[in-house]
Parts: C-alpha cells; structure tokens; sequence
C-alpha cells in the first residue's frame, strides 16, 4: 500500500514507482452483481485446489492464544479486513467530502457501507464498501470493479483523535482532482488493489492476473497478514502438534516442529529479508511471497535511485524500510527487526529512549554486541539539548521522519549520525534543521564541531551520487570507487553498479568484476551492463549466472541474453536456456498489470527480435497510462526502426500535448521529435522542439550542439551561436560545443572570436586531432 501522496509531487513518484511494478496506493471500486459473482467464484476455485500446506487461519489459536491477542488489533491484523461495522471507522451516517471538483458522500444500507461518487463512466453512481484497508493513522476502503478488480478510494478516513486533526474524510490529493481516465483516478491502475497491494495485505496472495483481457482471478489464503505470512504453511506444524507427546516435544529447530521458517538459523539478516518482501520498495518475480526463502528469489529490490532516496541514502519516497536499513551500522552489526519490534503487535518494545540503551548504554554492551563502546548516551553531554525535550529522543536525530499519505510520518531507518556539514556537499536534508527550520545546515554543523570537535570522517557514498546526479564529477570514476569499496553496504554498491550499467561499454570492466560479487544484489545490478555489448563478448561472462543461487540474478541474465542467436549458445545449454526463457517471460505477463510490468515484458519480446509484439505491449502499456514515458520513448523507437516515422511522430505529439507532464519528460519527448523532424526533412518545425528540449533539460548539453548545429543549416547564424554559448555555460570544458564556436566564427573570418575558443580547447583537449587540421590558423590574429 502505496504513501506518497504529497502534492503535485505524487504524479511523478507514483508513475517512476509504476515503472519497475512495486507497491503503491490503496484500493476500491464499484461493485455489480456480476462481479461479485466473479470473485466469489475464483475464490471457490481456490479453495478446491491444493492449498499448498496451508491450514486455516483459527486453527493456530489454540495453542498460540497470548500471540494471537497481541497480533488481533496491530498493523497487520488490521490490514485488510470485511467492511462491517465493528471494523469501519470512517463516518458512514451521512459523512461528506468536497474539494477541488472531487464529491462523495458516504451512507449505510442496513449493515452495508456506501458512498456515492463518480465512476469510471464519469457518472456519479452508489458503490459498495466491500473491505477496509487499514485502520491508523488512517483508513481506506475497496471497493469491487469489473474483470476481478478491486480498487481503493483515495478519499480516506483520518482515524486519528479529533484534537490531532483526525475524524474527518481527507483526499490522500489534497487540492487534486483525476479525470477518470486517469490512472491516478479511483478507479484507475494505479488504485488498483490487485497489483498495488494485495500481496502484502494478505497471506500467500496468488493475483492470478490474465494479461489477454486485462483481468484478474486473485486469491487469497488469509485475507490480512496472518501467522502463516511470517511463519509459512502451518499444516506440518500442526500435524506435529497433534501427533507429538506431551514429553516428546523437545526440539532443536523450528524446523522440527514442521515450521517452514526457522528464525533462529536464518539469523538477523536472514529475519530482516523475510520482512524485506513487504517492508521495502521493490519489483516483484512472479512468485509470490515465499516465506522462508531469500528476499532475490521472490523480488528485486529498489537501489537508491533518485526519487526514492536523496543522494546520501536518506528517504525521499516512500520506500518502506528495508533499504534503509540496509545501509545502516545497526544492520551489518546483526541487529534484526525483533531486537526493535515486537513481531505480533509490531509496535516497539520499548517507547522512548529505553529502545535503543538495550545495546547502547553505560553498561556492558549485549552479549550479541560486544563491539558497541559501552557510554552514556540518554545525557546532555551526548545530545546536548534538554532532557525531556524531542531534542533529547534519539529517534528524532538519528531516525528523522517524512511523512507521507498527508498524515502518516515514516522514519527513516538508516539510523544515521546526523550530518548538517553533508548538506553543502550533497543537497540533502540534515535532521537538525529539520526541527530548527529558522536555521541553515552551517549553523547545526557548526553547532557540532562545537560539541564534539572537527569530524574526522571519510568521504560518504553521498557525495560520490551526488557528483553523478548533477554532473560535477566523472560518473565512471566516482561510480567506480564505491563499487570497489567492500566496506560499503550492498545497497549502496548495487546503486553504483546500476548507474554504471547506464553508462555503456565504457563501464563494462569493471562490472565484470561486480557479476562475481559475494551480494546477489550487486550481481543482479550489474548484469544489465552487458546489454549493449555484442552476444560474443556477453556469453564468457554471463553464462555462468544462469546457474545463480538466486532468481533475481538468474533473471536479469535472462533478459540481457535473450536476442543471443541460439546457435551462439553452448549445445548443452540451449534447451535449459530455452526452458528458462519461457518460463520467465510467462512470469512478465503475469506480473504485466502495471505498465512498469508491460515494459518488461515488450523489453524483453523486442530482444527477441518480437518486435511487432514488443509494440503491442508497450501500446497496452500506453493504455493503462498514456503518461508512461518509457512505454512512449521505446515504442518510438520501434516505429522509427520499422520505418514508421509518421506513426512515431503522433505517438511523440500525442504524449507532449498531455497535460502535467513532468518537466524532464516532456523535454526528452521534445528532443526525440526535434531529431525526428530532422529525419523526416521537416528543419524548420525543428528548432521550436529543441528549444524545448534545452530549457527542460539544461544539464544535457547535447541538446545544445546538436540545436547549434540544426540553426547552422538553416543559416541562422546568430541563434546557433548562441544555442552554442549556453550549452558552453553549462560544460565549459565541452569540446564539441568549443570546436563548433570556432569552426563558425572562423567560417564568418571571425578570427578573434575563434582564436578565443581555440585557446579553451587547447587546455582541456590539446590532443584534440580537430586542432591538429586547424593548426595554420592557431596564431593569434
């Protein structure tokens, strides 16, 4: 269930979210007779089918009773749950909403639950509250559309007290109002509950998604997040219980008991992946959560991309906790989610500071931590604000919270060192100007020195991603340097060789190293390096990887060796790789809900060289969101490839007539149909489009010289040398733009004004073979 829903900002986030198919928003929708009678019988299918070793939820009552009230009223006992009046805590007597053109009025029919709001259709209509969706610090509900659907209204209720704000109806789009063709709207993929939430809401979700028509037949096991979904199938376990004497029943491992998940031989990091299926922004592999198993053989988890984390690895989006976590000391010490988290309640163990002086105290350490210094640090001297006070809370400095889905505050979980001297160097927030919002970064760092003394810190991983994000530092090198650095949590190395991938051939040595990697993370991140490296030179190094201990990497290679020719593989490895090839792409249509999930599917047709398919997925993803960028720029591609060049122009002026289209979109669309104009012999509707583009994406100075060069044919002399000069503003040191500034002031015999350009590129390229054909003319004038 998705949380960022914090102004204009959300439209991004949720379609970046959509492009790798992760969570997103809650659900609901309208819900006929017939469609009722759909769901009701693929949940009949469901239950005469194998239930794959699961019992029914009461059956572990029995015997576990204190677990079971304990975990009755928390997060997860609350995840999803029938739509009556124990259980609904909105206000259903008559309750209305009103903002920005969005209306809906909420009602009971006798013990059913109604609101009355616009449809797909456009067309207000009563529709019926089938389940709720949470219960604090507020709650949605679902509603069922047609073809198995279930959706999520984005009006939900604010369950918290009346004097905290709560007790009202909220649009998790303050101010924002979603035609109903729009994926954001109610009805909408992007509020859809199969694909978006469902499979952390419930135990052992099947979505059962047919990608032909658009439809699904999702079951369940438990319809929340019951005992099974941590603990696996309890039907062994039970078995032993009723077979087992009273004196028979020592044992050495969970699994002895017939439990599926042994905790205790998983150990801490082992414990952390089996809440990572849910607690982490990642894309699933189309199988489902498997309890037990590790976190790369049932999903791929998110690096630290823009969008979701701020360069220093800080929470932007919502990215639940897991990569946060992961990069924090408290992770590669051993701690695990239980040290902190009671696992049936989920609240924490202990409230306020007592939580963390478990390890850190004036006491010896913990057994398990026998590295921790043992001191004081619930005192002044160490937080040097006043006892009592949020200032005084460890969480607040070490785990800043962002708040998402308008009034939902999320921690942080990198539990970091705060960092104020960090902000100037990589443009992220500090936690202390956080709570003193009159103050600047420099004040609190200051403040610190003060404190403590200078720092003597090595360089963070934030500085390096903060060099490659703006384009100060040479991305290679800088990338390079933390993928080397064994010492730096997998998170952070699997983000630097997902960014190296990005960069072509040129990173491709040094990837190579990473496919051998002890992370899986890291190996699956750096298999899609190879992509554009001819099949010969692909094959030595990625074969092996088909034999990987984790789908994830297994799957990734896959995908980068698909368009190899058969006749390239070995002869023993073709039928395996066929096989494998089959069942993944079966794998993609099933997890094709989404367009982020159409997009995989299409990449991997057209690799095939399927590549008439490859448009028809990439034109269903279009459907689901005509905003899907990816879906646009690919299937463009095609069509230019294919000759299509009319068809590719209607799909780009179609996407840059949409409205709130996000700024970086909208230019590289630009910029796709200023080159396509090109092509096509249409020069003078270019320039507008490449104008465009620039002001979009001012950091892409190709843009610039290829403009330069555009205006240059069309003997607009002054304007080219302009285009020029202001791509030049931004890369001093580009040579392209230089060489082409001297080569038109020289063609006007401008010879000073050439001379001026030849002097800056002698600095930066003296080696430069275009000076060498110029030499007679490098005198000064």
């Amino acid at each position: 269930m998705g949380r960022e829903t914090s102004g204009k900002r959300v439209l991004l986030q949720l379609r970046q979210w959509a492009r790798i198919g992760v969570l997103l928003t809650g659900l609901c929708s309208l819900y006929p007779a017939w469609a009722e009678e759909t769901v009701s019988t693929a949940r009949e299918a469901a239950q005469a089918a194998p239930a794959e070793g699961y019992v029914a939820a009461a059956t572990c009552l029995g015997c576990h009773a204190e677990e079971a009230a304990q975990w009755k009223d928390s997060d997860h006992g609350w995840a999803m749950r029938e739509a009556t009046g124990s259980n609904v805590l909105g206000n259903f007597k008559g309750g209305h909403f009103d903002e920005a053109g969005v209306k809906a009025r909420f009602f009971r029919k006798g013990e059913r639950f109604f609101v009355n709001t616009e449809g797909e259709d456009g067309k207000p209509a009563d529709f019926e509250i089938r389940y709720t969706f949470g219960h604090y610090p507020l709650q949605q509900y679902l509603v069922s559309l047609p073809r198995g659907r279930l959706q999520a209204l984005t009006i939900a209720w604010d369950s918290r007290a009346k004097e905290q704000g709560g007790q009202r109806w909220f649009s998790l789009y303050p101010g924002q109002r979603f035609a109903p063709n729009d994926p954001l709207h109610w009805t909408g993929r992007y509020q859809n509950w199969n694909g978006m939430c469902a499979d952390c809401h419930s135990t052992r979700l099947l979505k059962n998604y047919n990608d032909s028509d658009d439809s699904f037949a999702s079951t369940w096991q438990e319809q929340n997040v019951g005992c099974q979904s941590c603990h696996g199938p309890g039907k062994a376990h039970v078995n032993w219980a009723k077979t087992a004497k009273p004196g028979e029943k020592n044992y050495s491992s969970a699994t002895d008991t017939g439990l599926t998940v042994d905790y205790k031989a998983l150990g801490s990091q082992g414990l952390v992946e089996q809440c990572a299926f849910c607690h982490s922004r990642r894309q699933t592999l189309g199988v489902g959560q498997l309890p037990g198993h590790p976190q790369l053989d049932q999903s791929l988890p998110a690096t630290l991309r823009t969008g979701l984390y701020h360069a220093d690895g800080q929470i932007d989006g919502e990215v639940y906790e897991y990569g946060s976590f992961t990069q924090s000391k408290m992770y590669a010490a051993g701690v695990g989610c239980t040290d902190c988290h009671n696992p049936h309640t989920n609240k924490v163990k202990i409230e306020g500071n007592g939580l963390c002086l478990q390890c850190h105290n004036s006491q010896p350490p913990l057994a398990r931590f026998p590295s921790l210094q043992a001191k004081d640090y619930d005192s002044q001297a160490h937080h040097h604000h006043e006892p009592g006070t949020p200032g005084a809370q460890c969480v607040n400095c070490h785990m800043p919270t962002k708040t998402y889905m308008v009034v939902d505050p999320r921690r942080d979980h990198s539990l970091r060192i705060p960092r104020p001297d960090l902000s100037s160097k990589d443009a992220s927030p500090d936690a202390c100007t956080s709570c003193h919002t009159d103050q600047k970064p420099q004040w609190a760092a200051t403040a610190i020195e003060g404190w403590f003394g200078t720092p003597q810190r090595p360089p963070h991983y934030g500085e390096n991603f903060h060099a490659v994000r703006s384009g100060q530092g040479v991305a290679l090198s800088e990338l390079n340097a933390l993928l080397a650095d064994k010492g730096k949590p997998a998170i952070v190395r699997a983000t630097a060789a997902q960014q190296m991938a990005d960069l072509g051939q040129q990173s491709v040595i040094s990837l190579g190293w990473a496919l051998k990697d002890k992370s899986a993370l890291v190996r699956a991140y750096a298999v899609s390096g190879f992509s554009s490296v001819p099949p010969e030179q692909r094959l030595q190094p990625l074969l092996p990887l088909l034999k990987d201990p984790t789908l994830a990497v297994r799957d990734e290679t896959l995908r980068v060796l698909a368009d190899v020719p058969a006749q390239q593989l070995p002869a023993e490895s073709r039928e395996t790789f066929t096989s494998m090839l089959a069942d993944y792409e079966k794998r993609l249509r099933g997890n094709a809900e989404l367009p982020g999930g159409r997009l995989n599917l299409a990449v991997l047709l057209s690799r095939q060289g399927r590549n008439s398919e490859a448009m028809e997925e990439y034109h269903q993803a279009l459907k689901l969101d005509p905003y899907f960028v990816p879906a646009r720029v690919n299937l463009v591609t095609l069509a230019s490839g294919a000759q299509q060049l009319d068809e590719a122009e209607r799909l780009l002026r179609e996407g840059l007539a949409l409205e709130k289209m996000p700024a970086t979109d909208h230019g590289n669309l630009a910029y796709m149909l200023a080159l396509l104009l090109v092509e096509q012999g249409k020069l003078d509707q270019a320039p507008q489009w490449m104008e465009t583009a620039a002001q979009a994406l001012p950091q892409n100075t190709r843009i610039r010289y290829n403009q330069g060069l555009l205006l240059s044919r069309l003997n607009r002399r002054d304007e080219a040398i302009k285009a020029l000069q202001q791509g030049l503003a931004q890369a001093p040191e580009d040579t392209d733009l230089l060489y082409s500034l001297i080569y038109l002031h020289a063609l006007a015999g401008e010879r000073s004004d050439a001379y001026e350009y030849v002097q800056r590129m002698r600095k930066v390229a003296p080696d430069d073979p275009r000076l060498q054909a110029i030499e007679p003319y490098w005198q000064k004038p």
